[in-house]
């Protein structure tokens, strides 16, 4: 008897494993010193990721750390590609944060977008990945590093996707992008956190910043897109979710394509309740592998 109880929990404890998703993959701690700050990050390798693969940046939100069940693991092992999970500095407020420019980060002399280009070189050689096809995405205050960078005229990131994230009003009146790059921004028509109306008198105290069709406006010119497809696709959730109205832009000329998915009545969030974020925002980034 006390055999057979032995089998039989034996039997229900691996019935059990099995019923347990499944990640094929492993997480690495790793860091990197940039302009004497020690930089924390966390790379998530998928089993069988092959050499000379992508590699995709993630960026967390104000006051956030390092999400390591992010919204691009799922994608990372159905496609292989790695990803990088970078932690923000303290900010004057004592939060982790991207350098972005908000008011009260005003003295603060970190440069994020030097630091994330030399994180993603770094990791490309300690990582046998692609040199060519780093890509970089974030949510909120992630989403307003990825406008930051796209205007920085850098060469490291071939595409960008903001998440929630803003075109802050001082990027768009004292930078210009001398290049077009692809972007992608994912934003709720009801997020009372990053405005899709915008805030061009900062009443919320982020400091100022556009609307967002105007800042996705910004891009499609830059990019020298002639050419619009609008479709909405509906919720994961059905009728209790958020319509998804896709805004996709391209160029015959540059070819660096301009999406804006417009969740209606969407929150401030990565939507992943009502779209599969991680692959959409691959699917946009995989246009561009070389």
């Amino acid at each position: 008897m006390k055999r057979y109880f032995t089998y039989f929990a034996l039997v229900t404890m691996l019935l059990s494993l099995c019923a347990l998703p499944c990640q094929a993959g492993r997480y690495v701690e790793d860091s990197l010193k940039v302009d004497g700050h020690m930089r924390q990050f966390v790379m998530y390798l998928p089993d069988g990721l092959q050499p000379n693969a992508p590699l995709v940046v993630v960026l967390h939100g104000y006051g956030a750390g390092i999400w390591r069940e992010n919204v691009m693991i799922g994608s990372a092992d159905r496609h292989g590609f790695a990803v990088c999970i970078p932690q923000g500095l303290k900010d004057p407020e004592g939060e982790p944060s991207w350098n972005v420019g908000y008011p009260f980060q005003k003295g603060w002399k970190v440069d994020d977008v030097k630091t994330l280009c030399t994180i993603a070189r770094e990791v490309q050689k300690r990582y046998h990945l692609s040199r060519l096809n780093a890509f970089l995405t974030g949510m909120s205050n992630g989403g307003e590093m990825c406008y930051l960078m796209a205007y920085s005229n850098q060469y490291t990131f071939r595409a960008v996707a903001p998440i929630a994230g803003l075109t802050m009003a001082w990027i768009y009146q004292e930078m210009e992008a001398t290049r077009p790059i692809p972007l992608m921004e994912i934003h709720g028509t009801e997020d009372r956190v990053s405005e899709w109306t915008g805030d061009m008198e900062n009443k919320s105290g982020w400091g100022a910043y556009l609307p967002v069709p105007l800042a996705i406006g910004y891009w499609v010119a830059k990019n020298r897109c002639t050419r619009q497809e609008v479709d909405t696709v509906a919720s994961l959730k059905g009728d209790e979710g958020h319509p998804v109205i896709r805004h996709r832009y391209s160029s015959p000329t540059t070819h660096c394509d301009v999406w804006l998915y417009e969740v209606v009545g969407g929150v401030h969030s990565w939507h992943k309740d009502d779209i599969d974020t991680g692959e959409e925002v691959w699917k946009f980034f995989s246009r561009y592998v070389q």
